[in-house]
């Protein structure tokens, strides 16, 4: 149903179904009603939504709305609405989406399951309906509770013409997948199944059954049901539907049994239980006498009545468990519904079935009509009674407005051993054979005289026309009704065979385990009467209703034809009527839009005058009259009570809530300011009083230290100075402190400043008690330090050490040029590749020159200076002039060579003279004496002497004749022959 034309009388929205959508209910109207007062724009939905919800984040108090009228006037419709401008304008976190699309999803599951097509009506709630929301401080939904009342179960089993069975019914079959119905058992055609055909109804152009099923699968999933979950309530709903069709005939032996084999199949698969336990239920009743057991057959009718009862109990009580598990989706944490926490709020909204007439009026009709009635007396007692009674004891001047009361029809139906219910109630536990003729003549007995009471035999001959024999009329608030009781103390009794219990909780189904308790079949307690049941809780509906601060939705239907743009006044008149719009118009227009106690008006407005601001401290009246008197009101415009002021005229408190508003950033300016003093103020005061317990903690702790340190201290001083006294003793108690420490100093000492490098000697003087220790410590510290220096150095490095090694051997202290040449580095050859002739790289073959020089040779005779290279190779040296290769020295025949210890670069390599194949000794100058010959000792394998001479080198010119150079210091370096045949050297010294 769509929906709505709207007005307002008072603080009760008027609702009419225009039977067609209209485009008002998208987002930007839901921002348009969002926050703003409820009379300042156009009546609507959202407005009475947004104002119940401010109601209850300002005032702290719990909210309902309450929506009512006839079957098909749109309260299914209005409350979706409610709950989707809830669902969109609350402020959510991520978490709490989650909550928000499950209490919007929870309506369709609950609409399929719950609602069906009557004739005045194609979505018609077939049970009452109230759902709580739960709100934290931040108004944010965070839980929500639902009660469900009566569901209509004979629907299960029975449909007037043109109405159907549950929507769900027809959603499995027309959106079902082909492989899901093959497995229940099911085809796709409503005709084949008993419980659907009997309304000659099967499909509604206003309904889309296979949309409807895909919207109700996804939100099953959203509200969080498993997949196990929800094969369980498809099979129940596949069950109910093979129970229809479940036939019984005659056997052999005349007994009644079951003639359709398939589904007796497919009941025991998709019910979960036995099928011989089953079939023997289905056509055998248990009856219990003088506690022995006996098995009875039934009867035909008896046993189409045992299965129709099945099919209404397992479908109830699976609807039942529907709502629980939704709940417990909806459950914040485990406490949801306990609504006395400080930190939440609850909105209630009431969607529950409408005021029927139909043709024909069973058990159902008379219990929704009963609900009706108390609600309606409800709205009276807080919209009429009660409002009226308010003004008389607060001293009101007022004029009484006349209007019906319905208290004498709701005593009438649930009084105490008088009221109907009672009579039911007595008449189906009465011994014998009750029957619903003998309950409609103890109707007659008991209630006889009662005015709202009509039967044909108490009737006049100008009404008994209007009531058949087998009914009885009630004449509600909202007009007269006949009521078949054919059906009324079978449906009170709402019995279920007991062997047919005993089969259904041996079910292995998840879901029947859980509606249907073994302890049932034990329990030997009477289980309370439908309609008890139903007025119990009707009661406490009511009483969670008046604990909470009304809003109300009275919707209208324009025409019962649901035609849009048709207007029946006759029927929206006598709707209008029996609602009580009339009379509440006429209160409200004499009345007081507002009223609150003087303590809660003084407290929510007393910051706009000076005079009451901040405390009022005399009668909390004359501070109300003095605010009231600084805000301007007009007499008119209010009235002052005996405890409470009321104001007439909405736009009056608009305008004290507006001056509210604008007074309210210089309170919060205020307020924060005094917070904020008070705050630092008192953050000083403990930063100040922790500071002075800190500071006594601190000083004591000090003074301890300092104390236990002196005593330390001179407990040191006096063994340090016994110890130094007896330094000199063996190791004994009086100097073993002062021995330790001394040890304890050196070894830190030497741990702080160890030497440096491999060539730092420095090493501290050890006490007498560690010489010895210091000494290994000092070997053991340069062995590392050498070990350590080693692993650094590279290759190139350790073969330049190694010469530098080996020039020290020869050259240290002996010869003039040492110390020039210690930081200068040994090169790898003083001739490049590009200086070595071709022809001698070629002559040498595979002997690899390793190092080459430029000498200067000296002949034997006149000794003429010839410039050579002089080649080294891994065995042999040789002289080379250009492409000649003019004498080859082994090392194995070098015997030694010569050198002074001036700064000149003469050597003279001595071979032996009876070698043919060698030459005489050969005398050489060069630039880098100490590297050549460096060189020659490292690459000849054995050890080569050389001779070093302060004046003269002798040498062998040929057999038997000697050479001699002479070596003289001077200011520069000379080459000469002398008067004796000499080679005269002259050379500068460089080390004086």
């Amino acid at each position: 149903m769509r929906y709505q034309g709207r007005t307002y009388i008072g603080s009760v929205l008027v609702s009419v179904n225009p039977n067609k959508d209209l485009e008002i209910y998208s987002k930007a109207h839901m921002e348009r009603y969002r926050g703003v007062s409820f009379y300042e724009i156009s009546p609507h939905i959202y407005a009475v939504s947004d104002n119940t919800y401010r109601a209850m984040r300002t005032e702290r108090r719990d909210q309902c709305i309450l929506i009512s009228g006839e079957s098909g006037a749109g309260k299914t419709e209005a409350s979706k609405k409610i709950l989707q401008y809830y669902a969109t304008t609350c402020p959510v976190t991520d978490h709490l989406s989650t909550l928000r699309d499950r209490l919007v999803q929870s309506n369709p599951v609950l609409e399929a399951f719950g609602n069906a097509k009557t004739l005045r009506n194609d979505n018609s709630s077939r049970f009452g309906k109230y759902m709580d929301v739960q709100f934290d401080f931040r108004g944010a939904p965070i839980g929500g509770h639902i009660l469900n009342y009566l569901l209509e179960k004979s629907r299960v089993v029975h449909q007037n013409h043109g109405e159907r069975n549950f929507h769900i019914f027809y959603q499995l079959l027309e959106g079902g997948e082909q492989n899901l119905l093959s497995k229940l058992g099911l085809e796709r055609n409503a005709q084949k199944y008993q419980y659907l055909v009997k309304g000659c109804c099967p499909r509604v152009s206003s309904i889309n059954d296979k949309n409807d099923w895909r919207t109700v699968r996804k939100a099953l999933t959203v509200i969080g049901f498993h997949e196990d979950e929800v094969e369980d309530l498809l099979n129940i709903i596949a069950s109910v539907l093979h129970l229809g069709n479940t036939q019984f005939g005659e056997g052999k032996n005349g007994e009644n049994q079951i003639t359709t084999e398939p589904q007796l199949k497919y009941l025991s698969k998709l019910l979960g239980v036995d099928g011989a336990a089953l079939r023997e239920a289905l056509t055998h009743k248990k009856i219990t006498a003088k506690g022995e057991e006996m098995i009875s057959p039934l009867s035909f009718e008896q046993a189409v009545a045992a299965r129709d009862a099945l099919a209404k109990a397992v479908y109830g009580r699976a609807f039942t468990w529907l709502v629980v598990k939704i709940n417990q989706s909806l459950a914040f944490k485990d406490d949801v519904y306990n609504s006395s926490k400080g930190s939440s709020s609850v909105i209630g909204l009431l969607d529950i079935y409408g005021f029927e007439v139909f043709q024909h009026n069973s058990f159902e009709q008379f219990c929704i009509n009963y609900c009706n009635e108390k609600l309606h007396q409800l709205f009276i007692e807080l919209t009429l009674k009660s409002e009226q009674e308010e003004y008389e004891a607060e001293g009101i001047t007022w004029e009484p407005v006349k209007y019906f009361d319905n208290k004498i029809i709701c005593d009438l139906v649930e009084g105490k051993h008088k009221g109907l219910i009672s009579i039911l109630d007595e008449e189906c536990l009465r011994p014998g054979e009750p029957s619903d003729i003998s309950f409609l003549e103890k109707l007659e007995d008991t209630l006889g005289g009662h005015a709202h009471f009509v039967t044909h035999k108490l009737s006049n001959g100008k009404t008994r026309k209007a009531v058949s024999r087998e009914e009885f009329k009630l004449i509600h608030y909202a007009g007269e009704v006949n009521y078949s009781v054919n059906g009324f103390l079978d449906k009170n009794k709402d019995l279920l065979y007991r062997n047919l219990k005993e089969v259904i909780c041996q079910s292995n189904s998840q879901v029947l385990s859980q509606c249907f308790h073994r302890e049932e079949v034990t329990d030997q307690k009477r289980p309370e009467t439908t309609a008890t049941q139903f007025k119990n809780s009707l009661a406490k509906l009511i009483e969670i209703l008046m604990s909470k601060e009304p809003s109300y939705v009275r919707c209208i239907k324009p025409n019962d034809a649901k035609q849009s743009g048709r207007f029946d006044e006759a029927l929206v008149r006598h709707q209008v009527k029996y609602l009580g719009l009339m009379e509440n118009l006429r209160v409200r227009r004499a009345g007081f839009a507002y009223r609150r106690h003087y303590e809660t008006f003084l407290q929510r407005y007393k910051s706009l005058c000076p005079g009451t601001w901040p405390n009022w401290q005399g009668r909390l009246a004359d501070g109300v009259a003095t605010l009231v008197q600084h805000l301007g009101y007009k007499p008119e415009e209010y009235k002052l009570g005996k405890t409470k002021i009321f104001i007439r005229f909405p736009k009056t408190l608009f305008s004290t809530e507006d001056s509210l508003e604008a007074r309210r950033p210089a309170l919060v300016l205020t307020l924060q300011t005094s917070w904020r003093g008070y705050r630092e103020r008192a953050k000083y005061l403990r930063i100040r009083q922790a500071v002075i317990v800190i500071q006594s903690a601190w000083r004591g702790m000090i003074s301890r230290q300092k104390a236990r340190r002196r005593r330390h201290a001179v407990d040191i001083i006096r063994k340090f100075i016994k110890g130094f006294i007896y330094r000199h003793y063996e190791h004994c108690p009086e100097n073993e402190y002062f021995l330790d420490h001394q040890r304890f100093s050196f070894l830190m000492m030497l741990f702080r400043n160890p030497p440096k490098s491999v060539l730092d000697k420095s090493w501290p003087i050890p006490p007498p008690c560690l010489t010895e220790a210091s000494e290994h410590l000092c070997r053991l510290c340069m062995r590392n330090m050498m070990r350590a220096y080693c692993r650094r150095i590279q290759p190139e490095w350790k073969k330049q050490m190694e010469q530098k090694v080996v020039a020290s051997q020869i050259f240290k202290d002996q010869k003039d040029s040492y110390p020039q040449s210690v930081p200068k580095l040994f090169v790898a050859s003083r001739l490049n590749s590009e200086e070595f002739n071709l022809k001698v790289i070629q002559t040498l073959g595979n002997d690899k020159v390793k190092y080459g020089i430029a000498v200067t040779k000296y002949d034997r005779r006149g000794y003429k200076a010839r410039p050579r290279q002089l080649l080294l190779t891994s065995s042999f040296a040789m002289l080379v002039a250009e492409a000649k290769l003019k004498q080859r020295i082994d090392y194995a025949t070098l015997r030694s060579i010569s050198v002074s210890s001036l700064s000149d670069g003469f050597m003279v390599l001595h071979v032996p003279s009876e070698d043919n194949k060698q030459k005489s000794d050969v005398v050489l100058q060069c630039d880098h004496l100490i590297e050549v010959v460096t060189k020659l000792a490292t690459m000849a394998d054995k050890k080569i002497k050389v001779n070093m001479s302060q004046d003269s080198i002798t040498f062998a010119v040929a057999r038997g004749k000697e050479g001699v150079i002479d070596f003289t210091s001077g200011p520069e370096l000379k080459v000469a022959k002398c008067k004796k045949g000499h080679l005269l050297v002259t050379a500068p010294k460089l080390n004086p």
